[in-house]
């Protein structure tokens, strides 16, 4: 780990200042469980750390009215997970966090810097002799010929296929959830599905987030069927892995039993959160079934693009898909 300085932001008018002027070499420090893992394996480098924990104004949990969540970006993943209107009126959110690393992890870890963790693969963290343009730009995807199990299925290229490792964001970008950051130049709203990058033939870039802005607030907007939501989560161990396969669904469903909207987010299987709004069509203005509910799933993945070892997530996402939807349409909207 190369030498850094330390120093601790008064407020986040402070932490924007020091941000930006660095010059892009600072990173922020809030659960930390990342970014120093990351730092000791040296693919994170920053010249200077900015611990922004003090600023509690931002660790904050607030169900709005008449509907909606505000949750600061220094919440700590552990206490929305157990936040009871969060469980009651968001389950898929919930789940998403309970569902994540560990609990020590969860713990320390904060909303913001999980939505900001890196896109990453067994490849990126091993460092040389393998090849990761994430790492140096213009090496090469080791992946691409190698072992690729747990690569992307969805927005990869030939520059890099890691997955996005990440859970809430998923659950948020089901909901249309907006991230709230501020910069030098004031702040600005901005959806939590945009926030994310495909790799393209920049896969250092994860996020378009400047790197003189910080997030304040994650914004979730009402629904008042958001109750009848699930978050599904398929991986090779019980706990503290990443998702093989995982889906956030939401359900509107007339008394009928009609499904009058459906959202359905994919994680583990792309480069970012991944919306699967064809699948989200075809469920609308039909009943649910198990048949329904595959058919959703299979269309979720029909612009898969399997690698050498990963063919098998297609039929994987395509039933957890319709797990998750029949899980969802047995809860109270």
């Amino acid at each position: 780990m190369q030498p850094f300085a330390y120093s601790r932001a008064a407020s986040s008018a402070d932490a924007i200042r020091r941000l930006a002027a660095s010059d892009g070499r600072a990173k922020l420090l809030s659960g930390g469980t990342t970014l120093y893992d990351l730092m000791k394996l040296g693919a994170e480098r920053p010249d200077a750390i900015i611990d922004i924990n003090g600023l509690s104004n931002l660790a904050f949990i607030e169900a709005q009215d008449p509907g909606g969540l505000r949750l600061g970006a220094l919440a700590r993943m552990s206490d929305v997970a157990a936040d009871a209107a969060v469980q009651a009126n968001y389950p898929a959110i919930a789940e998403s966090l309970s569902l994540a690393a560990s609990q020590q992890l969860r713990n320390m870890a904060s909303l913001g810097g999980n939505l900001l963790q890196r896109t990453r693969c067994a490849y990126f963290r091993a460092g040389a002799p393998y090849a990761c343009n994430k790492r140096v730009s213009g090496s090469g995807c080791s992946a691409i010929d190698g072992i690729d199990r747990g690569h992307a299925l969805l927005g990869g290229s030939q520059d890099c296929r890691a997955v996005y490792p990440g859970d809430f964001a998923v659950a948020l970008v089901a909901f249309d959830a907006s991230v709230e950051l501020a910069g030098p130049g004031g702040t600005r709203l901005l959806p939590v599905e945009s926030l994310y990058r495909e790799p393209g033939d920049a896969p250092d870039r994860d996020t378009i987030i400047a790197a003189d802005e910080l997030i304040l607030a994650i914004h979730v907007p009402p629904a008042a069927w958001a109750g009848r939501s699930t978050y599904l989560k398929i991986r090779d161990r019980k706990s503290y892995a990443f998702a093989l396969v995982s889906a956030a669904v939401a359900l509107d469903i007339a008394a009928d039993g009609t499904v009058r909207e459906a959202r359905i987010a994919l994680g583990g299987v792309a480069t970012r959160p991944w919306r699967a709004r064809s699948a989200e069509t075809l469920l609308a203005g039909r009943p649910l079934d198990r048949a329904a509910a595959l058919a959703a799933g299979e269309m979720a993945f029909a612009d898969a693009r399997p690698g050498r070892h990963n063919a098998f997530k297609i039929e994987l996402g395509r039933q957890t898909v319709a797990d998750a939807l029949m899980t969802a349409a047995e809860r109270n909207g």
